[in-house]
C-alpha cells in the first residue's frame, strides 16, 4: 500500500512542477539543458521539471519609456531641450532576450542618438512646424536597428520643445508685432469701406434731392431748412471744443448757393438725356 501512495505522490509532484501557467498578454521562454527549447504560450503548459527550465516570461502588451530632456542643437545653431515618449511593443520574445543584454536602456539610448540626429537635420521652425513627418522619420530609423531586438516602436510623442530665454523673447516680440501689424491693416481697411460708404451715401442723397428738385420745384423751400439745419448742427459741434472758433454764415445765402449748383448739375443731366435722345 505504501509504495502505490508514494508513485501517487510522485505523479502529483510531477504533474504539480511540470504544469505552468502563463497570463494572458505574456509570453515564456523554455530551455532545455541549457539551451533554448521552445516558446510558452498564454494559458496551461507542460514541461519536463528538472530538465526544462523557464529562463524568462514577459508581457508582448504595448510599452513606454519616458526619455529625459535632451539638450539638442538645431540646423540653424538653437540650443533646444527636448522631451519625448516612446511606445514599443515585443513582437520575438526570444529575439528580445538573445540578441540584446539590457532592452530596456537599449532602447532609451539609441532612441536619443536617433532623436538628436533627426532634429540637428532640421531648422527650429521645421521642428515646430514640421512634427508629423519627423516623428516619422524617427519611427522609420528606430525600426530598422530594433528590427533584430524583436521590438517596434509603434509611436513616438515630443511633448515638449524648451527654447532658450533669448530665444522666446524674440518669438514673443514677433508674434507680438505681426499681430499689430494685423490689427492696423484690419482698422484701415474698415476706414476705407467706411469712407467708400459714406461716400456712396452722399451720392445717392445728392441723387435723391436732384430727382425731386426735378420733378417739384416747390420743394426747393425744403432744401432751404436741409441746409440751415446742416449750419446749426455743425455751429453746436464747433461750440463744444474749447479751442474752436465759430463762424456764423448766413444759411439763405448758403442755401441759394447750395441750389444753384444741384440745379446746375440737374440741368446738366437734363440735357445729356436729350443729346443721347437726339442721337438715338
Amino acid at each position: 500500500m505504501e509504495p502505490i501512495i508514494f508513485i501517487v505522490l510522485v505523479l502529483i509532484g510531477y504533474a504539480l512542477g511540470s504544469a505552468k501557467l502563463i497570463n494572458q498578454g505574456n509570453e515564456a521562454l523554455v530551455e532545455r539543458l541549457g539551451q533554448y527549447h521552445r516558446k510558452l504560450k498564454p494559458g496551461l503548459n507542460f514541461i519536463v521539471p528538472l530538465v526544462d527550465q523557464i529562463v524568462m516570461e514577459d508581457t508582448t502588451r504595448e510599452q513606454f519609456l519616458d526619455i529625459k530632456p535632451q539638450n539638442v542643437i538645431t540646423q540653424d545653431n538653437i540650443y533646444v531641450e527636448v522631451d519625448a515618449i516612446v511606445y514599443w511593443r515585443i513582437r520575438d520574445i526570444e529575439k528580445s532576450f538573445y540578441a540584446i543584454e539590457d532592452l530596456q536602456g537599449a532602447l532609451i539610448q539609441v532612441t536619443t542618438t536617433t532623436l538628436r540626429e533627426i532634429i540637428a537635420q532640421n531648422t527650429l521652425e521645421q521642428t515646430n512646424v514640421s512634427r508629423a513627418e519627423m516623428h516619422s522619420a524617427i519611427i522609420d530609423q528606430l525600426n530598422e536597428i530594433t528590427a533584430d531586438w524583436g521590438v517596434e516602436i509603434l509611436r513616438l510623442d515630443l511633448q515638449r520643445i524648451t527654447l532658450p530665454e533669448s530665444v522666446r523673447k524674440s518669438r514673443e516680440e514677433q508674434q507680438a508685432a505681426e499681430i499689430k501689424k494685423r490689427a492696423l491693416i484690419t482698422e484701415a481697411e474698415g476706414e476705407k469701406e467706411a469712407a467708400i460708404k459714406k461716400a456712396e451715401g452722399t451720392m445717392a442723397s445728392v441723387q435723391i434731392i436732384s430727382q425731386a428738385l426735378r420733378s417739384n420745384p416747390d420743394s426747393r423751400d425744403i432744401l432751404r431748412y436741409l441746409v440751415a439745419q446742416d449750419y446749426v448742427d455743425a455751429s453746436q459741434k464747433l461750440g463744444e471744443s474749447s479751442n474752436a472758433k465759430i463762424v456764423f454764415v448766413d444759411p439763405a445765402n448758403s442755401s441759394e448757393m447750395f441750389q444753384e449748383l444741384i440745379a446746375e448739375s440737374v440741368n446738366t443731366e437734363s440735357n445729356g438725356k436729350k443729346t443721347e435722345n437726339g442721337n438715338t
